[in-house]
C-alpha cells in the first residue's frame, strides 16, 4: 500500500507539561549535547592520532563514538529549536528522516557493544591468538557488519512506517519519532509492521543483549582461574569500561522499550527516553576516559603534544 497519510506534521507533547522550564530544559539539554559532540569527538581524534591505540579495542571504541554522535543528533537539535516554540512540532517527512537515522544509530549500538564484547572475549580468553583472530580485516568486516545490521533494520521499519495511514491523531507523547508511537495512531492493519518489530527486537536488541552476557561469564569464568590478584585486576581492568557501557544501554534500552505500556506518565516516559537516546552517548567517552587506563594516557600523551610541542 502507498503512503496515503493525513498528517502533514506532528506534535511532540514531551517537555510540554512545564512550560515555565523551557529554558532550563533547553540549557540542560545543550550542556548534554555539547558534552556528548566534545566528548565523542576528543575521543575520535586522540584514537586518529595516537599510535598506541590502533589496536582492535579502540578501532571498535571509535566506532561506538561516532554511532553515539549520530545518535543524539537524530533528537537533541530538533528538541532544543522547539524548546522555544508553542507548538512542538515535526513535519511527516521530518520524522520518517528521524525514524531512520534513530533506528540505524540504535541497531548499529546493540550489534557493535556485542562485537566490541567479543574482542574482549578473544583478548581475555584467547590472549596469545588475539591478533591473529582480531586481525585489520577481520575487525573492519565486524564493524561492517554492524552498521549493516543497523541499516538493514532501520530501511524495513522505515519503509513499513512510511506505508501506513496515519490518521487518527498528530500528537505524539514523546520529543522524537518512534515505531510503536506511530503505530498507535495508524487506521492500517498493523499486525505485519508488530511482527516484524518483535522479529527485530528478538534478533537486534536480545540476540547481541545475550551474546554478550555469554562473552561474559566466560570472561569472568577464565578471570577468577587466574591465580595472581594482580592479573585478575589488570585482566578486569581491560573490560571493566566496556562492561559499565553496556549495562548502561541495554539496560535503559530494555527498560525504555520492554515495560508496560500503560501505568506510566507521559514524565516518566520522556525521563526514560531521555536516558537512552541522550544521556547514554554522553557518558560513553567520560566512562572510557576516567576508568581505561591507556586512554588517560593517551590523553596525557596528546596534551603534552599540545602545550609544549605546538606546532608553527
Amino acid at each position: 500500500m502507498g503512503n496515503q497519510t493525513f498528517i502533514q506534521e506532528f506534535i511532540f507533547l514531551g517537555f510540554s507539561n512545564h512550560p515555565d522550564l523551557q529554558v532550563l530544559f533547553f540549557l540542560i539539554f545543550l550542556a548534554i549535547y555539547t558534552i556528548t559532540l566534545v566528548g565523542n569527538t576528543f575521543i575520535l581524534i586522540l584514537i586518529r592520532t595516537d599510535l598506541t591505540l590502533h589496536t582492535p579495542m579502540y578501532y571498535f571504541l571509535s566506532n561506538l563514538s561516532f554511532v553515539d554522535i549520530c545518535f543524539t543528533s537524530t533528537t537533541v537539535p530538533v528538541m532544543l529549536v522547539n524548546f522555544f516554540q508553542l507548538k512542538k512540532t515535526i513535519s511527516y517527512v521530518g520524522c520518517i528522516v528521524q525514524l531512520f537515522f534513530l533506528i540505524t544509530c540504535a541497531g548499529t549500538e546493540c550489534v557493535l557493544l556485542a562485537v566490541m564484547a567479543y574482542d574482549r572475549y578473544v583478548a581475555i580468553c584467547s590472549p596469545l591468538h588475539y591478533f591473529s583472530i582480531m586481525s585489520k580485516s577481520v575487525c573492519m568486516k565486524m564493524a561492517v557488519f554492524s552498521w549493516l545490521c543497523g541499516l538493514t533494520n532501520s530501511l524495513v521499519h522505515t519503509f513499513l512506517t512510511w506505508s501506513l495511514n496515519i490518521c487518527k491523531s498528530n500528537e505524539l507523547n514523546h520529543f522524537f519519532c518512534d515505531v510503536p508511537l506511530l503505530l498507535k495512531l495508524s487506521c492500517s492493519d498493523t499486525w505485519v509492521n508488530k511482527a516484524v518489530l518483535h522479529l527485530a527486537s528478538a534478533l537486534i536488541g536480545l540476540s547481541p543483549c545475550l551474546f554478550t552476557l555469554i562473552s561474559y561469564v566466560r570472561i569472568i569464568s577464565t578471570i577468577l582461574q587466574i591465580s595472581s590478584a594482580r592479573g585478575r585486576a589488570k585482566a578486569f581492568s581491560t573490560c571493566t569500561s566496556h562492561l559499565i557501557v553496556v549495562v548502561i544501554f541495554y539496560g535503559t534500552a530494555n527498560f525504555n522499550y520492554n515495560r508496560p505500556s500503560s501505568g506510566y506518565s507521559l514524565e516518566i516516559d520522556t525521563l526514560v527516553s531521555s536516558l537512552y537516546c541522550i544521556v547514554t552517548p554522553m557518558l560513553n567517552p567520560i566512562i572510557y576516559s576516567l576508568r581505561n587506563k591507556e586512554v588517560k594516557d593517551g590523553l596525557v600523551r596528546m596534551g603534552k603534544k599540545c602545550f609544549f610541542h605546538p606546532k608553527t
